[in-house]
């Protein structure tokens, strides 16, 4: 049975003794925990430390040229845009995707193609010449927005679109319309020239080949009028 306290002296000094014992615990776990962490951050030091050891790669990569087979046109117009087909069986536009539509002209052939390629898979979504043949519009709902056909090549295969395009404004728009115009009126103009170079070669041609048919004629007709004069001569 625990002592009772006998005086108000005694009490205080209790108090003061078990004071002491608290602080004192107190800083020793205080003490302790400064190296405790400086263990930590050693021993993380300590992986991290580099050995030298030279680890191979399971793969080896080589680099890889990638074409995009525009690397023999010039880029006559990029902008960016958003293109429809109108799909025939379900009588609506669906879209074709998000992206850049160029206009883009070989340095040999001299010939324009319209290239259009979705913004994050790069996927081509339009593909084809601008012919003198094509005809362009304003969309008669949205006057951002332009309509034409045309012999795509997107999915690998010739075919009849009808293509609507959309762009974030009507300058843009009209910018788009003026230089397709202006290059399928210049093809046009290409493919006349070419023509009548075609047309004046054949007529050439022609001539040369009755030229040489008459001196055929000559030439086989003279040996005759020849062994002829002999015979009457002798």
């Amino acid at each position: 049975m625990a002592r009772p306290i006998e005086s108000y002296t005694e009490l205080v000094y209790q108090n003061f003794v078990i004071g002491l014992v608290l602080l004192h615990d107190r800083n020793s776990m205080a003490s302790s925990s400064p190296d405790r962490e400086a263990e930590a951050v050693a021993a993380a030091a300590g992986e991290d430390e580099d050995t030298g050891a030279q680890i191979a790669p399971i793969v080896n990569l080589s680099e890889v040229a990638v074409t995009t087979g525009e690397e023999e046109e010039d880029v006559l117009l990029d902008i960016k845009a958003k293109l429809y087909r109108f799909d025939r069986d379900g009588n609506q536009w669906k879209e074709r995707g998000t992206g850049n539509v160029k206009l883009l002209k070989h340095r040999e052939t001299r010939k324009v193609r319209l290239v259009m390629r979705q913004a994050k898979t790069l996927k081509i979504c339009a593909n084809h010449l601008v012919v003198p043949t094509i005809k362009i519009q304003e969309h008669a709902g949205n006057d951002k927005s332009c309509v034409w056909h045309a012999s795509d090549f997107a999915d690998g295969e010739l075919k009849d679109e009808l293509f609507s395009i959309r762009f974030g404004s009507v300058e843009n728009r009209k910018k788009f319309m003026e230089m397709v115009e202006t290059i399928a009126e210049s093809s046009g103009k290409v493919e006349e020239k070419d023509s009548k170079d075609a047309s004046d070669a054949a007529g050439l041609l022609g001539k040369l080949s009755v030229d040489e048919t008459e001196a055929e004629k000559v030439a086989l007709a003279k040996p005759e009028e020849k062994s002829e004069t002999e015979t009457k001569t002798e």
